[in-house]
């Protein structure tokens, strides 16, 4: 059953991560970026449970767990914490304020989502890449949406472990094959041992970032003419994106989107392209 889960987080990145993270898994999420605005939303929206950071500006997460614990509608909630340097005690320290579960960063998403079950109104309902996407075929993908040729592989480039997470799901549900690499030189070293038929990078990461790794490929006469997407959450700027757009990207994307816009575009981008070699 799908939960009202709130998130208390002041680093945007890591906000957005949880975000796609949760509603893969069909939940409804309310978002907090400090501790004040999390205890007012908490008490106008009622959550489910709550997943609260511990290191945050002001009011950090051992405090807004002891004020939820004051509270007497609030008091039975739960609560996750969540910390990004975890340390000796750190565990026994958030079940002392009141948490029902301290989980460290980086999370991994599929284990998150099963610790997170037992805390959660009845059944968490598995989690449905396609969400969204109108009834097609027998799994209920559309057919539109799906890859437009077997073998199709893509080339997956980004360091977020909650991303590479979703990406494996929601692209292997769509017909793809996946290599999942988390660096420019892990995926420039790839692509000299396997064909792909489409890359797909986040924008900032270590040793230049995506658009370095663009800058390469398309100097390379092997990869000058391979398809190329550019699917970020930070560089979401003017600047940035007419920058991937000159560097010769065939699309750039903002998240959150939708998974079917995400599936819709990288059909287009194959079609467009056509078979490799062709």
């Amino acid at each position: 059953m799908p939960a009202r889960i709130l998130v208390i987080e002041d680093n945007p990145v890591n906000l957005e991560l949880m975000t796609y993270l949760l509603e893969a898994w069909q939940h409804q999420v309310l978002v907090a970026r400090d501790g004040a605005e999390g205890l007012a939303l908490a008490r106008g929206q009622r959550p489910d449970l709550i997943v609260c950071d511990i290191q945050m500006a002001g009011m950090d997460g051992y405090e807004v767990a002891r004020r939820l614990r004051a509270d007497p509608v609030l008091g039975r909630v739960p609560l996750v914490a969540v910390t990004a340097y975890a340390m000796v005690g750190d565990n026994e320290r958030a079940l002392a304020a009141g948490f029902d579960m301290h989980v460290p960063k980086p999370i991994d998403p599929a284990g998150f989502m099963a610790a997170l079950q037992p805390l959660l109104p009845g059944s968490a309902a598995a989690p449905l890449p396609h969400k969204g996407v109108p009834d097609g075929a027998g799994d209920g993908l559309a057919q539109h949406l799906r890859a437009p040729r077997q073998p199709c592989v893509l080339l997956t480039v980004d360091d977020g472990p909650t991303n590479v997470a979703y990406k494996i799901e929601l692209f292997e549900a769509a017909g793809y094959q996946l290599l999942p690499t988390r660096s420019v030189s892990e995926a420039l070293a790839l692509l000299k041992t396997r064909s792909v038929d489409l890359v797909i990078s986040d924008v900032v990461m270590p040793e230049g970032g995506g658009f370095e790794l663009l800058r390469r490929l398309r100097a390379d006469a092997a990869t000058r003419d391979l398809p190329f997407i550019f699917l970020t959450a930070s560089a979401r700027d003017d600047t940035s994106r007419q920058r991937g757009l000159e560097l010769g990207a065939d699309e750039y994307l903002i998240r959150p989107l939708p998974e079917h816009e995400l599936l819709a575009h990288l059909r287009r981008c194959l079609e467009a392209a056509g078979p490799r070699g062709g």
